[in-house]
Order: structure tokens, then C-alpha cells, then sequence
């Protein structure tokens, strides 16, 4: 029998282990537990990896090391093909003061709980009442270095190891029965039971540890947008003569100019301009200001390249349109009777399928061609209406002039109307001509049908030349019509102004008869037959219609007791009655001086004529 060697001796359970060679299956268990990879005579592993325990000590305390190359060993026969897993069998410890039992192999594993992060701490419940720290220490400092031991008295203790990995192999020992020495005692044997432990120690130093290496990750992050990061732009250096030098010769070199304007711009703002130095900056001013005409001739030269780019566009559209034309005729001819008849069913089908793609196609092509020349008309109205800005200037139009430059408004919009109606009328016939062509007579040619088509278009474009002249005409008499009305108006104010100087008083210029005051004597300005047309304008309502809307304005202006303007009042009257204009309405109150007065409001810019409503006042006062 061999004898004992300290912590991992035999003792006498050499003697007792009677193991045959042919049982490989238990010698590879015994090889596995003590840490050796057994091996067949071919070199082949006995036993799967995932049997073998890993990491595990095997100075533990367990059987003592065994030679490899020791008779018997290497004869035994290698396992057959396919041999199920065989479980781990642990084997008995040995200890100076106690002996620890493996559990039955064919009972469940020890259950463990989860493990905390950063667990260096484990749980040993089942302890022998006897067993005391020391012996806890013997059997456990086989696992690894210990810091600390907390021992109950009610058989369990906590086990606080230096590193984590040490906490795997006191696992290892979950199951075992202690016996402490030879005794048969209950008091000296018991099943331990070693599980992980949530210690406060373990997770305050876990945080620590995953703290120094965020710590650590954000440091390695840093550096590396540093090294990512681009280069800050150079300081601006402060003015002097030399470096006004320097930046004067940037400033006349293209390539450079951006980053001289942005040092002269940093210079001015800072104020670094006097008296001495104002030469010197407005030489650069000077100098930055000589671009402009080479901006201005690049801005010229590019627009010209997008306009060459615009026309080719516009071609290259014209090409592909003239080709889907020639496909939609090559359908066109196929689906005739003398050739349609020759087809199949299926090759019918497909034709009719391509032909339907590649008309719409067509149309959508069309479509975007009409959207280009719309465009192009439009930006030519916009040009002519930019070079009259007398669309933009709103005026007080009176009497006759008013109703002139009304109607001359209302014949603006139907002549627009009209320009649009023709641009309607010109992609109807384009469709139109279209669709003859896919149904006329084979014979006629293509070339045929594209001059009538072109010829139409040019007629089209004849007539909305001349509408657009005409319009230009209109505008223009408008234009007249309201320098006209301004110029009365003037001689209106400088007629009141020459009275007032000769001290007369000049009465009845809001619409009603102008009467001059002279030693408390009223005489007319108008001969006799301008006092007869004023009379027979300020007579009687001529109409039920003008009735009607001397009723509406009164009740209107009866409920807007501070008046309102003619733009207001027509705009409400405009909703009931369309055809009404502002020089008509203005017109027709200007006849009734004892129902409506107009007043002027403001002063300069804001001066603002309001038509009130006086009635009441004025049947008051007969």
C-alpha cells in the first residue's frame, strides 16, 4: 500500500481501487478528474473536451499524479465509434483533519443561484457542527488564496477568495460529505452545500473596476477624436504695414481673395482702422471692390453654360419625342387589319400591351416639353411686367378717369383670361392632330403631318404674340389714364392753393361742384352747360339697379359708423353684384352729397379717403 504524501496523499485508498484495463471508460474518468488528457494507443482523446474540467487544479488534494507512460496505461483499447458522454465522477479528498466524500453520480448536480457581478465571495452551508474555521481554511485554501472567513454557529460560513476564478473551483466541491476524522458522530459529518454569495465588498470593488475602465474608454475615445479632429484654422495675426502689404497682394490674386477678405473683415471689426491707417484699408476696400466685375462676368458666363444646358436639354427632348413618335406609328401599323390578322393571340396581346406603354410614355414626354415652353412664356410675362411698375402702384381714380381705368382693369383680366384660353386651345389641338395621325390614311406620310402640325403651332403663336401686344396697349393707356387723372388732381391742389392765398375759399371738390367764395358771394367754376350735366348727374336714380345699391351702401356705411373706403365697400359689393366697379359706386354716391360725404383721414403716406354715411343728419337739418 502506498503511503501518504502530506495534503494530496493516497493513503490507503490506492489498494482499494481494483480498476481493469479493458474498462477504459472508468479509466478515463479517473485520468480526466485528476487532470490528464488520457490517450488511446492511435493518440485519439478518450473523452470529449467538454467532460474535461477546465482550469481545474489537480494538486487539489486528489489522488496523487500519475505516470502517463506507466504499464498498462497506454494498452488500452480505444473506445468504439460514437460512445455516448460519460458524467464527470468525482473522487474522494483526502485532508489531514477531515475527508470529503463525492455524492452519488447519479444524482442531480448541486443547484446554484445567479451570480453578481464581480462575485469573489461564496456561500458553504451543511458544515458538521464541530468543523471550525481552521478545518473550513484546510479545505478550501486548495481553491486559492483567502482573504476572509465569516463562520456561524449555525453551520454555515461565507468564503471570501482573492480572485473570481477561484470561486469555479470551490464549486467544484458542492455535494461533498465531511467527515472529520474517523468519527461516526452526527456531529462531525454533514453535506456542504457552496453556492455564490452577494457580498457588498465584491460589488463595490466590481464598480471600481468597471468605473477605471470606462475611465479608461472615454480617455482611448478622446484621443482618438483629437487624432480625427482637424487642424484649427491659424489666429489672425493683429495689422501692421507689413502684413497690410501682404494682404493687399492676396487680395488681388482670385484664388486667394476669400481668405484675405476674412483677415480685412477681422481687422475692421476689431478696430484696428485710424486715422494712420485708413490709407491702408481703404487701398484693401479698394482692391476687394475690383472683383466685383469678374464676379459679375463669371455669374454672366455661368448663366450663359445653363442656358446652352437648357437648350440641349430642350433638343434632346425634341429628339426623343420625334422617336416615340415613330414608335407610336410603327404600332399604329401593325394593329391595321391587313397586318393585325397575321398575328397570334399572345403576340397580339403583347403589342397591344407595348403600344398603350409607349403611348403614355409619349404623352408624358409631351406633357414635359408644354411645361418647359409654359415656363419660358412665363418668365418673359415676368420681364414685361417688371419693365411696367405701374402694376404696382395703387391709385384714386375719380369721375371718368375711374371708371376708364376700371374698365381698362376688367379688360386686362379678360384679355389674360382669353391668352390662356388659347394656350388651352393650342395643347387640345396638339392632342387632337395627334390622334389623327394615328387614324388617317396610311398613305399620308409623317413628314406631312408634322408640317400641319407645325403650321398650326405657328398660328397659334401668331395669335398669342398679338394678344400679348395688345395687352402691352392696354397697360399702356391705363398708364395714361391714371397720369391724367394725377395730373388733375395736382391742378385741383395748386388752384386750391392760389384761392387760399388770395383769400378765397373754394368749396365742393369732394365730388360735388366747385364754387368759389369771394366776400360771402358763392359763384361756379363750370359754364352753364357743366352746371347742367353736374345737375342732371346730382338728379334723380336713374335705375332700379342703382337703387338697389344706393340701398346696400346706406345700410353698409350705416354699420361702419367712422366710414369706409371705396376698396372695402366694393370689395362687399363686389360678393352680391360682379360686375359692379369702384368708379361706378364712387360715381353714384358722388351724385347724392346730402346721403354720402367723403372726408380725408391722416396726413402724408397714411392720408386715406372715407365715404360716411350722413342721412340722418342731413334730413335733420331741412
Amino acid at each position: 500500500m502506498a503511503s501518504t504524501d502530506g495534503v494530496g496523499g493516497v493513503g490507503g485508498v490506492g489498494a482499494e481501487q481494483h480498476l481493469s484495463v479493458h474498462e477504459h471508460g472508468a479509466w478515463a474518468t479517473a485520468m480526466n478528474n485528476l487532470g490528464i488528457v488520457p490517450m488511446g494507443l492511435t493518440g485519439q482523446q478518450l473523452v470529449s473536451e467538454s467532460i474535461c474540467l477546465q482550469g481545474f487544479d489537480p494538486g487539489m488534494g486528489l489522488l496523487a499524479p500519475i505516470n502517463p507512460m506507466m504499464a498498462g496505461i497506454s494498452l488500452v483499447p480505444p473506445p468504439p465509434p460514437g460512445p455516448p458522454e460519460l458524467p464527470v465522477i468525482k473522487e474522494i479528498i483526502h485532508c489531514q483533519s477531515c475527508t470529503l466524500f463525492p455524492q452519488n453520480p447519479n444524482l442531480p448536480p448541486p443547484s446554484t443561484r445567479e451570480r453578481p457581478p464581480g462575485c469573489k465571495t461564496v456561500f458553504v452551508g451543511g458544515l458538521p457542527e464541530n468543523a471550525s474555521e481552521e478545518i473550513v481554511r484546510e479545505v478550501f485554501d486548495q481553491c486559492g488564496e483567502i482573504i476572509a472567513i465569516r463562520k456561524s454557529k449555525k453551520n454555515f460560513c461565507h468564503i471570501r477568495f482573492s480572485e473570481e476564478f477561484m470561486v469555479d473551483k470551490a464549486l467544484y466541491l458542492s455535494g461533498y460529505r465531511m467527515r472529520i476524522g474517523s468519527s461516526t458522530d452526527k456531529k462531525d459529518s454533514g453535506r456542504m452545500h457552496v453556492d455564490f454569495a452577494q457580498a457588498r465588498d465584491d460589488l463595490y470593488e466590481w464598480e471600481c473596476k468597471q468605473r477605471l475602465l470606462a475611465r479608461e474608454e472615454r480617455h482611448r475615445r478622446k484621443i482618438h477624436e483629437e487624432f480625427l479632429r482637424p487642424p484649427s484654422p491659424p489666429p489672425i495675426m493683429h495689422f501692421s504695414e507689413h502684413e497690410a502689404a501682404q494682404l493687399a497682394e492676396k487680395l488681388k490674386d482670385d484664388h486667394q481673395f476669400s481668405e484675405a477678405t476674412a483677415i480685412l473683415f477681422t481687422w475692421i471689426d476689431r478696430g484696428e482702422v485710424n486715422r494712420r491707417s485708413a490709407n491702408h484699408f481703404y487701398s484693401m476696400i479698394q482692391s476687394a471692390n475690383s472683383h466685383v466685375r469678374r464676379l459679375m462676368s463669371e455669374k454672366a458666363q455661368h448663366e450663359e453654360e445653363m442656358e446652352l444646358a437648357k437648350e440641349k436639354f430642350k433638343n434632346a427632348l425634341l429628339a426623343i419625342l420625334n422617336q416615340f413618335e415613330q414608335i407610336t406609328a410603327v404600332f399604329t401599323a401593325a394593329c391595321r387589319q391587313k397586318a393585325w390578322d397575321h398575328f397570334s393571340k399572345a403576340q397580339r396581346k403583347n403589342i397591344d400591351i407595348w403600344k398603350k406603354q409607349c403611348e403614355e410614355l409619349r404623352n408624358a414626354h409631351s406633357e414635359e416639353i408644354m411645361g418647359i415652353r409654359r415656363e419660358e412664356e412665363m418668365e418673359m410675362s415676368d420681364e414685361d411686367l417688371d419693365e411696367s411698375p405701374c402694376k404696382k402702384t395703387r391709385t384714386e381714380d375719380n369721375g371718368v378717369c375711374g371708371q376708364s381705368g376700371a374698365s381698362l382693369r376688367e379688360e386686362n383680366i379678360s384679355m389674360r383670361w382669353q391668352l390662356d384660353a388659347y394656350r388651352n386651345e393650342v395643347e387640345l389641338l396638339r392632342k387632337e392632330q395627334g390622334k389623327a395621325c394615328r387614324h388617317d390614311d396610311p398613305e399620308q406620310s409623317l413628314d406631312t403631318q408634322t408640317h400641319l402640325l407645325q403650321q398650326s403651332m405657328h398660328n397659334m403663336q401668331q395669335q398669342l404674340m398679338c394678344l400679348q401686344d395688345q395687352l402691352r396697349l392696354k397697360e399702356l393707356e391705363l398708364e395714361q389714364a391714371r397720369d391724367q387723372s394725377r395730373g388733375l388732381e395736382e391742378e385741383v391742389l395748386a388752384l386750391r392753393d392760389t384761392m387760399l392765398t388770395n383769400g378765397e375759399v373754394l368749396e365742393g371738390t369732394n365730388g360735388e361742384t366747385p364754387t368759389k367764395v369771394v366776400n360771402g358771394c358763392a359763384t361756379t367754376l363750370y359754364s352753364s352747360g357743366d352746371r347742367r350735366r353736374e345737375a342732371a348727374m346730382r338728379g334723380v336714380v336713374t335705375s332700379e339697379r342703382e337703387a338697389l345699391l344706393l340701398g346696400i351702401i346706406s345700410t353698409f356705411l350705416h354699420v361702419h359708423p367712422f366710414g369706409a373706403n371705396i376698396d372695402y365697400l366694393w370689395s362687399y359689393i363686389q360678393r352680391l353684384d360682379s360686375k359692379v366697379s369702384a368708379g361706378e359706386l364712387e360715381s353714384l354716391m358722388g351724385r347724392l352729397p346730402s346721403v354720402f360725404r367723403k372726408e380725408l383721414s391722416g396726413v402724408g403716406a397714411t392720408l386715406e379717403k372715407r365715404w360716411k354715411f350722413c342721412g340722418f343728419q342731413s334730413l335733420g337739418s331741412v
